[in-house]
């Protein structure tokens, strides 16, 4: 396999567990060999993307529900669980039916490729390969797939999110937001329309070891709306009753709707 090059003694890839969540794409690898596992993790983390690593396909599956990423990589030989079972699982639960996956096998028989793609893999590799290639492929996906993830942008309606600059505005006007609000905006504006429990936004924006109360999540969540909304504008952020909150996928429909209709 060719190796774009090697992690430091002091990266691993339960280091990004702790991390707070970041801008990047969220990536989890299903590999339940640990070189190769850190190996992948160390170049995704390289090229931007913030990683998760897990071994087994039990965990994965936990995983998967309780903070699905934006793009899987799934080994497909797992203890715990298969990798083509976690995909079929992954295609009938709404919330992870369209989640990108690039399925990694030794097996490179035609018939086990169709097979994989079949059960619903996005992208099927065969080991071993080329690690750069890996990469272009996940970008590729992601392009494809998933643009919101990559872009610098995120414009609904009046409101729009610059990544790169951490600026928000909205009807023209500027919206100084403070960190943990703009991560929150960002992430809900990712996936117009998701409904998120406070326990997903919780991993999502403050990471994994992040010790603090769910309620926290209720406390940003009112900041941010107080920021958004002023002066009777529409609230782009729901709460749906013992569930969480979402992004209003119609926010801004409306209005445009009006406006072709005069």
């Amino acid at each position: 396999m060719s190796m774009a090059s090697s992690p430091a003694d002091d990266r691993s890839p339960s280091a990004s567990r702790s991390k707070p969540a970041s801008a990047a794409p969220r990536i989890l690898v299903v590999e339940d060999e640990a070189a190769l596992g850190l190996l992948l993790s160390y170049n995704l983390e390289a090229e931007g993307f913030v990683v998760e690593h897990v071994e087994r396909g039990d965990e994965a599956e936990l995983r998967l529900q309780e903070s699905p990423p934006d793009l899987v990589i799934l080994d497909w030989m797992l203890p715990g669980l298969s990798g083509l079972e976690i995909c079929r699982r992954m295609r009938a639960r709404e919330a992870t039916k369209t989640l990108p996956v690039i399925m990694l096998t030794a097996r490179g028989e035609e018939s086990e490729r169709v097979r994989g793609l079949t059960i619903g893999a996005d992208d099927y590799i065969v080991k071993p390969f080329s690690v750069p290639e890996l990469m272009a492929r996940v970008r590729g996906l992601l392009r494809r797939l998933a643009p919101e993830r990559l872009s610098s942008t995120l414009a609904f309606g009046d409101l729009g999110l610059d990544r790169e600059n951490w600026r928000v505005n909205r009807a023209g006007r500027d919206i100084h937001l403070g960190p943990t609000e703009f991560r929150l905006l960002e992430h809900f504006m990712t996936k117009p329309g998701r409904v998120f429990s406070r326990a997903q936004l919780l991993d999502a924006v403050w990471g994994l070891s992040a010790e603090i109360d769910d309620r926290t999540v209720d406390v940003h969540v009112g900041r941010l709306r107080k920021a958004l909304s002023v002066a009777g504008e529409r609230d782009p952020i729901r709460t749906i009753r013992g569930a969480g909150y979402s992004f209003d996928e119609t926010f801004g429909k409306s209005a445009q709707s009006d406006e072709s209709g005069q």
